[in-house]
């Protein structure tokens, strides 16, 4: 019997492992496309035996150290109930500070600033992965070059356009395309180490060391061709929900890292063979019959990164939604199966005029490379101050151990977002300014709520006098239940004072209704519901949701019959104040511009009666104005 529930545990984390190479991988797994090439072949770098074997050891080790170590051993034990990614990062860090205001904040804009890096990220990755892949024409027909671009806008276009269906159908096909990928990425690097088999001293660190002193100030630019290696790492963290610690870790050692150091390898035995194959290193260890295949699998590969990416952005648009960063937008689930399986409309349009606009002022992979490592290093750099902080407080590291481990992994982050701090110039703005922007406007939507909510507070009226005040001077009652959306449980909410004066009546039963994002993904069954009789039928009713799950008001009122409040949906109505903000410059807070910004995203966000599903024809809105 336990022999059988082992085997099952066993083919599961099989199934899982082979899941996650279709899903997780897909970044990390293109980058051999572009990696060799942006490295030795720019910044007037010569692909001497000396460079080439200095460069394969910084990424050798740079995969060992930042991906194996870093990521898969050490940031992957940060998991917030098995979720993974830096806004569940920030929630765990935040939440192991405890009541510490001053230090969650710090945190949360530590968090924020690398989920809006991200974003920069989801821009450029779908755009320098299906240029890398579609460059490969090129090398088959020189004469296909000038429609390059346009290929690569026509494949971007169709994989937008498909998104709206979900990945459901389509990922089926990644992992089988993903394993043939790997799988070929190995075969063609073994043929060519066989070929010239020095180029495995560059396991050796002294041939990165020596790469440093001999070659100067060279050698740092070139490292921030090196991050290109590691892009997608970040996706082995945020994919941990979906796969499992121990599928993912699986998938890495035992088949993913092998093929990569083996692609890597074998396109540095060329090179140290033919050093003008570095004008494409990957496509010309391919024989030439085999281009037009390879190339059409490179695209699928280049195709399947950008949509791991793309979804990443929807699920970490919902994450942000949930704890307040981001205003609400409609969010649509494409699997019935699946929760995980959303699209966001407004993203995916952002993303597509974003990735057509790098693509066509970029215009090719060598161009975006300086552009793309600084969105990743940024990312990685927060990643690695969140989870010192998940190591210290959470874990109950000594100082001892979080010191040198947070020294060793800081200096690396910092060396490569400083290598690509040099090319800013050379395209590095782009995804800070996505970067900046996104971060502007998550912080000013965070900040513009917690005004609201403190005006709203400061104007109200006290509840509990109010209720005696309604036992002693009874109003007319009519039959049903009364549900108001409030955002404090001890003042009396606008629309219930609204109602009360203009239509001069009260429901039989009247629940204030407060709905609490938790810092979790989901939230425990004993701490979803919590009620509290206040007296005249008037009732406080918490709902709490975790970050990663969608606030359905409805159902869970729903269950709240067994916690002696049931609901009748059909004798049910809803209260809701829609704010309309009114920008003031007398007023303490943020600036005026950033007052104005909040004013228009909230004019533009999804409506909370959407967000939390109310049925319209059960709902009442009454507006009210807000100063800020």
């Amino acid at each position: 019997m336990q022999n059988g529930s082992a085997s099952d545990l066993r083919r599961r984390v099989m199934k899982l492992a082979l899941g996650a190479i279709g899903v997780v991988f897909g970044d990390i797994g293109t980058s051999p496309l572009y990696t060799m090439k942006e490295t030795l072949g720019t910044h007037g770098m010569t692909p001497t035996p000396p460079a080439v074997l200095g460069v394969l050891s910084l990424i050798f080790w740079s995969l060992i150290i930042v991906v194996s170590l870093k990521y898969v051993t050490f940031v992957m034990r940060a998991d917030n109930k098995g979720e993974g990614g830096i806004m569940a990062l920030m929630a765990l860090a935040q939440r192991s500070m405890g009541s510490s205001a001053r230090a969650r904040w710090v945190l949360g804009l530590v968090g924020i600033f690398g989920a809006a890096l991200f974003y920069g990220d989801g821009v450029i990755t779908p755009a320098i992965s299906v240029l890398g892949a579609v460059e490969g024409l090129e090398v088959a027909a020189p004469s296909l070059g000038r429609f390059v671009v346009l290929i690569a806008l026509v494949i971007l276009a169709g994989m937008f356009a498909l998104q709206r269906h979900g990945t459901h159908a389509v990922g089926k096909a990644f992992a089988p395309v993903m394993t043939v990928w790997f799988l070929v990425l190995a075969v063609l690097g073994i043929r060519q180490i066989v070929q010239h088999p020095q180029v495995l001293y560059a396991v050796n660190p002294a041939y990165a060391v020596r790469f440093f002193f001999s070659h100067g100030q060279t050698s740092f630019i070139a490292l921030g061709g090196v991050v290109l290696a590691l892009t997608g790492a970040e996706a082995l963290y945020a994919d941990m929900g979906h796969f499992g610690k121990k599928p993912i870790r699986m998938a890495w050692f035992c088949f993913v890292l092998p093929a990569l150091l083996l692609n890597y390898f074998g396109q540095g035995a060329l090179l140290l063979l033919n050093p003008r194959a570095i004008e494409s290193p990957f496509y010309l260890l391919i024989p030439q019959t085999l281009l037009y295949p390879m190339i059409a699998l490179a695209t699928a590969a280049a195709v399947i990164a950008s949509q791991a990416v793309i979804s990443g952005a929807f699920s970490m648009t919902r994450e942000a939604m949930s704890l307040g960063y981001s205003p609400r937008m409609a969010v649509v689930h494409t699997s019935r199966e699946m929760s995980g399986q959303i699209f966001v409309p407004w993203v995916n349009r952002m993303l597509l005029v974003l990735v057509f606009g790098a693509v066509l002022g970029f215009r090719s992979s060598d161009n975006l490379g300086a552009a793309y490592g600084i969105a990743v290093t940024g990312t990685m750099t927060m990643t690695t101050v969140l989870a010192l902080v998940v190591a210290r407080r959470h874990w109950h590291w000594n100082w001892a151990v979080v010191v040198p481990v947070g020294i060793l992994l800081l200096a690396l982050d910092l060396s490569y977002f400083g290598a690509n701090a040099l090319k800013i110039a050379h395209g590095g703005w782009f995804p800070l300014v996505l970067g900046v922007g996104v971060f502007i406007v998550m912080t000013t939507w965070r900040r513009g709520r917690e005004l609201v909510v403190r005006e709203i507070k400061q104007s109200g009226l006290a509840l509990e006098p109010f209720i005696e005040n309604i036992a002693e001077h009874p109003p007319l009652r009519v039959p049903g239940t009364a549900v108001f959306l409030t955002a404090n449980q001890h003042a009396v909410p606008h629309a219930l004072l609204h109602n009360l004066k203009h239509n001069k009546v009260l429901h039989e039963r009247n629940v204030l209704l407060t709905v609490d994002m938790l810092e979790t993904p989901t939230a425990d069954a004993g701490e979803r519901i919590a009620i509290t009789e206040l007296g005249g039928d008037f009732y406080g009713l918490e709902l709490r949701f975790g970050f990663a799950e969608d606030p359905n008001i409805p159902l869970a009122l729903s269950k709240c019959s067994k916690a002696g409040l049931p609901f009748d949906m059909m004798d049910t109505t809803f209260f809701l104040s829609r704010e309309t903000i009114i920008a003031d410059a007398r007023r303490p807070g943020m600036a005026l511009w950033r007052d104005k910004l909040f004013a228009f995203l909230a004019r533009n966000a999804l409506p909370a009666t959407a967000f939390f599903q109310i049925p319209g024809n059960r709902l009442i809105e009454l507006g009210a104005q807000v100063e800020i």
